[in-house]
């Protein structure tokens, strides 16, 4: 493929994903006004917010057949314009609109922007081929053998570490704005903010993960992140004060930065393709579990008290990943 081709294709499909992160981010700092207009309780909330995971898992068990039938490019756009619409029905910059406009014009012009530039986008992405995929392997390559017991039971562990980290990823993302609104009387713009602490603490631990995974290792990186993030959530979660929690959002962000894939990664060393995919289904089940069951705790007792359920299962991450360390090695 050409260079320049290929520059335009990357410039086309970046784009796509910084829409797709846009749209998210300001979707989740508006779910405080959203909860206030329509009058749902924690559970009920809950309850919508699963629709949301379980809508991502659903469609990635379909993507790759929509692919194959449709073309790359062309699910890439059709989803572009769905996510647009969708946002219709119902993070910095979030911040800057969240105290003037209400969730409907804001979400309405959200979707507004996302249609455009989906339009504008498409026209380079549809017009330019993909790249060639690599030569597939032999054909008088092995077949691989099933997995033993033991490297199963492994490659399950790491993914119950998966699983942990997509759950307290998924809760900052549902509930934190709602936190800092209900609990610490912030106002809309300071909640958005909250968020956009968390998550630019999760792309800098990302940035920089893989000078930690030099200087620690994998397993001291499991251990350290997750001890990390279980301290910075039961400070965000019970935090006295408004900027207490907004630093605890920063260290529950770079805690978490990194387990889900280290974990994902040492389950594709012990199994190969087979250990990416459990552990990865595992992970992603814990954005299923944590909308409904951060709701019904919040009903049942607060949630300030739900949210330290994120730091338990960082700290559960800690102990699998710790206990494991050994069998692991070998």
């Amino acid at each position: 493929m050409p260079g320049n081709t290929l520059t335009q294709l990357r410039i086309a499909l970046t784009t796509f994903f910084a829409l797709d992160g846009f749209i998210f981010a300001d979707w989740v700092v508006r779910i405080p006004a959203i909860k206030e207009q329509t009058g749902a309780s924690a559970t009920t909330l809950g309850l919508a917010l699963l629709g949301v995971s379980a809508g991502a898992v659903i469609t990635m068990m379909l993507t790759g057949r929509l692919c194959r039938r449709y073309g790359n490019h062309q699910v890439t756009v059709a989803c572009a314009v769905l996510l647009s619409l969708s946002i219709a029905l119902g993070a910095g910059l979030g911040g800057l609109v969240a105290g003037t406009l209400s969730p409907t014009q804001h979400l309405l012009g959200l979707a507004g922007i996302g249609l455009l530039v989906t339009a504008l986008a498409c026209r380079s992405l549809l017009r330019l081929q993909p790249p060639a995929p690599p030569e597939s392997a032999p054909r008088d390559k092995p077949a691989q053998h099933r997995l033993s017991p033991r490297t199963r039971g492994l490659v399950i562990t790491f993914g119950l570490i998966a699983l942990c980290t997509a759950y307290g990823e998924g809760a900052l993302a549902d509930w934190g704005a709602l936190h800092l609104e209900q609990d610490l009387h912030a106002t809309p713009g300071v909640a958005a903010v909250g968020y956009s602490c968390f998550a630019l603490a999760m792309t800098i631990g990302r940035l920089t993960g893989t000078q930690l995974l030099e200087r620690l290792g994998q397993t001291r990186t499991l251990v350290v992140g997750g001890t990390t993030a279980a301290l910075g959530m039961l400070l965000a979660a019970l935090a006295p004060a408004l900027w207490v929690a907004l630093l605890g959002f920063v260290i529950t962000g770079l805690g978490l930065a990194n387990l889900f894939p280290v974990a994902v990664e040492r389950a594709g060393a012990l199994a190969g393709p087979d250990g990416v995919a459990i552990a990865s289904t595992l992970g992603y089940g814990g954005m299923l579990l944590g909308p409904p069951a951060i709701g019904f705790m919040a009903d049942w007792f607060s949630l300030p008290t739900a949210l330290t359920s994120v730091a338990a299962l960082a700290a559960a991450a800690v102990a699998i990943a710790f206990t494991t360390r050994r069998a692991a090695a070998h």
